[in-house]
């Protein structure tokens, strides 16, 4: 590499990593740092080292307990019909549907809303308008507030979070649905395949990146909800739905325990970082190449 060229790698890399460095990796070491002292937040007081009792503590608290198992219970009803809607929305409009780009429109935006905002928007449904809808059809037992159910207000967040993200996830699948060659679905069809028979021999075995990317993008995400639980449930009714996030977040800046609270974060991304690099690892090996 010439001196001019290094030049230039330098003039754009330097000031991404200085960036990187600061928001990211220095906040993390500070937080891994944390993790080990007791400390109520407040600059003045001081930062007393407890070595692994917040690793410990956090194992006992039943509260945070809880909301890892809310956590894994949402990640994988969210992880099945985030996927499922996307792709069956992918299938429609890469049909010859004469309003495929409406419907690809009307799909997608949803996930162009905030969390929060939608929230809200879903905090109205499940309320007043269910209610409504109950008193009208006398399906009381489907039409009642979902929110003040324990089981039923994770199915409404999981609800919430499908509804933002299979729009998303559907852009990914249509990419892969248009890579894959027209002479194999003409041949398979001559050859006598039947839509499904498409769909499990050729389809799906070449949308593995399609899905490697998606699953990645539904897990993390779904690890990591914290906006649409607040707007939506706030962790309510009985802290029922009380995800990672908010237990973290609630932890250090509602109780003041820093250090616990840290200790908690960075379990939280072990366990994140392992289970997104695990999923990726294996259905990176279920990819087929053309």
């Amino acid at each position: 590499m010439h001196r001019k060229d290094k030049a230039w790698f330098a003039l754009f890399t330097v000031p991404l990593l200085f960036i990187f460095s600061t928001v990211v990796i220095i906040p993390f070491i500070i937080g891994i740092i944390y993790s080990f002292v007791n400390w109520d937040g407040i600059p003045a007081n001081p930062k007393v080292f407890v070595g692994l009792d917040n690793y410990v503590q956090l194992f006992q608290d039943t509260r945070f307990l809880m909301s890892a198992w809310h956590t894994v219970q949402f990640t994988l009803l969210a992880l099945i019909l985030v996927n499922v809607l996307g792709l069956a929305f992918a299938l429609l409009v890469t049909t010859k549907l004469r309003s495929r780009n409406a419907a690809r429109t009307m799909f997608f935006m949803p996930n162009l809303i905030g969390g929060l905002i939608l929230g809200y928007i879903w905090q109205f449904i499940f309320t007043d308008a269910f209610r409504n809808m109950g008193e009208m059809t006398g399906w009381g037992g489907i039409f009642f507030n979902w929110l003040l159910h324990p089981q039923f207000a994770l199915y409404a967040l999981v609800v919430v979070f499908a509804w933002q993200l299979a729009g998303y996830t559907m852009i990914i699948y249509i990419a892969g649905i248009q890579g894959i060659p027209d002479e194999l679905m003409e041949a398979a069809k001559v050859d006598g395949a039947n839509m499904g028979q498409r769909l499990r021999k050729i389809v799906f075995p070449l949308l593995m990146p399609s899905f490697t990317i998606c699953l990645f993008l539904t897990l993390s995400g779904a690890f990591k909800i914290y906006d649409v639980n607040l707007s939506l449930t706030k962790g309510g009714p009985n802290n029922a739905t009380e995800m990672f996030a908010m237990n973290i977040f609630n932890e250090i800046f509602a109780y003041g325990n820093y250090g616990l609270g840290q200790a908690k974060a960075i379990i939280f991304f072990l366990i994140v970082a392992g289970l997104t690099l695990t999923q990726v690892i294996v259905t990176k090996r279920r990819e087929v190449q053309m």
